[in-house]
């Protein structure tokens, strides 16, 4: 089922042979450019249209009711209301240890630098409702949002026609039990230009969503694409792309195990990433014979099948568990699991993945609902340089600098020497005219 690359032998580079879904945002893009700039321009109207066409709803308002939201938590079923009681305990407790402290620096004498954090002040979250819904996303992305201190946080979760028109219910419960009461039945890239510039959310113009400073949330390519083109006009957290797990395992490892990942992630997408990366060809055949089994049995099994059989999933031979560390380091998983003799020591080697999974007790379905870890990270390889979703990404770090007058008359021959340097003479003037009568 899954196809094979083999670097036995060693490869010096082998990131260009690594599997991978292939999207071309910037095509995307200018697919959505005219709806973005059609809710820019006119509002609710086109985002009615936009829902009409792409959710088959035409909503009359877009603001979820409060009532509804309240009704949706009422109607919970049990279960469901103790599981995602327990994530947000555990997303709270992790994420509250994030927060940081403003710190001052005394640089000379009379001299001062104090790096303040400073959370984003409104923040629009955006929760999917495509293949499947995700009410675990409107936790992992309010309760670090919260725990930043940010003042005004908005959701927005695509209309359901089987809800009247509404978001998922479980996803209004969602934001009933973490307190987000500002919620709207929009989605796709209309969503994210909403929130970005703004707009009336009922026929009439009387409500309004305001526009945000930043947005967040996972989404398929067109949020993906409108988050890019609007980048500037909003912060993001990130581009979002198919989720990926990748498995480096040796033969210790439970093949029913590994394929049960495997295919944890495969039933997200189609085009949803599953890698295998071991020395072990005998693993590789009981993986094998797994995946026979349990895919058929599995719900989802014709989206799994799709994306296990994709040039996006594979398995990867290598000689040894070192040459599988570059291998996964260079690939930079979403989700990386370690599944090896050992599996702690080879994690904190590990330079590139959004998250790591040590040992058969750590599956990555644990990280996406109630390890305490946040599930919104990078993916396509962006773990190597960027984070996931963290209370850091609503901080922003703000320098206080202040001098008294002695402190800047010790350092000022250096600012005017500098400025010379680089032709500002008028940087160097500024100085300068502070201390009058004193020799340049």
């Amino acid at each position: 089922m899954l196809n094979r690359i083999d670097l036995r032998g060693g490869v010096r580079d082998p990131r260009r042979l690594l599997p991978r879904a292939q999207l071309d945002v910037s095509v995307a893009v200018e697919r959505i450019r005219p709806l973005v700039e059609a809710v820019r321009e006119h509002g609710y109207p086109a985002i009615r249209e936009a829902s009409e066409r792409f959710d088959g709803v035409s909503p009359e308002v877009l603001r979820v009711p409060a009532e509804a939201i309240a009704a949706a938590e009422g109607t919970l079923d049990p279960e469901v209301r103790a599981a995602l009681s327990e994530s947000i305990r555990r997303a709270r407790r992790v994420h509250a240890d994030q927060r940081r402290s403003d710190h001052t620096t005394q640089v000379v004498p009379g001299g001062t630098v104090t790096e303040r954090w400073v959370p984003v002040d409104r923040v629009g979250l955006y929760v999917p409702g495509g293949l499947a819904m995700y009410p675990s996303t409107v936790v992992m992305n309010v309760v670090p949002a919260q725990a930043a201190g940010v003042r005004s946080l908005v959701v927005v979760s695509p209309p359901q026609k089987d809800n009247g028109g509404l978001p998922d219910p479980r996803v209004l419960a969602a934001c009933a039990l973490l307190g987000v009461d500002e919620v709207y039945a929009v989605g796709g890239a209309q969503a994210v230009a909403m929130l970005a510039y703004g707009a009336a959310v009922d026929a009439e113009g009387t409500d309004h969503c305001d526009p945000v400073d930043m947005i967040t949330g996972p989404g398929n390519i067109w949020v993906t694409a409108a988050k890019r083109l609007l980048r500037g006009v909003v912060g993001i957290d990130a581009e979002a792309g198919p989720t990926e797990i990748a498995i480096l395992a040796d033969d210790t490892a439970d093949p029913a195990h590994v394929a049960a990942d495997l295919i944890s992630q495969a039933e997200h997408d189609p085009l949803a990433a599953s890698v295998l990366v071991t020395p072990s060809v005998a693993l590789v055949e009981a993986v094998e014979r797994e995946l026979a089994r349990q895919v058929p049995a599995t719900k989802h099994a014709e989206r799994v099948t799709t994306a296990l059989t994709g040039e996006q999933s594979g398995v990867v031979l290598v000689d040894d568990l070192e040459a599988g560390l570059r291998v996964v380091d260079a690939y930079a998983a979403e989700h990386l699991e370690i599944q090896t003799r050992d599996a702690r020591e080879w994690a904190l080697r590990v330079r590139n993945a959004g998250a790591v999974f040590v040992g058969a007790w750590s599956p990555v379905s644990l990280g996406d609902y109630c390890a305490g870890s946040n599930h919104v990270l990078p993916t396509g390889g962006c773990a190597r340089h960027s984070s996931g979703l963290s209370v850091q990404t609503f901080l922003r770090g703000i320098h206080l600098v202040e001098y008294t007058q002695d402190a800047l008359r010790e350092v000022a021959p250096h600012v005017v020497t500098l400025a010379g340097v680089e032709d500002l003479p008028a940087h160097g003037q500024a100085v300068r005219a502070r201390f009058p009568g004193a020799s340049s």
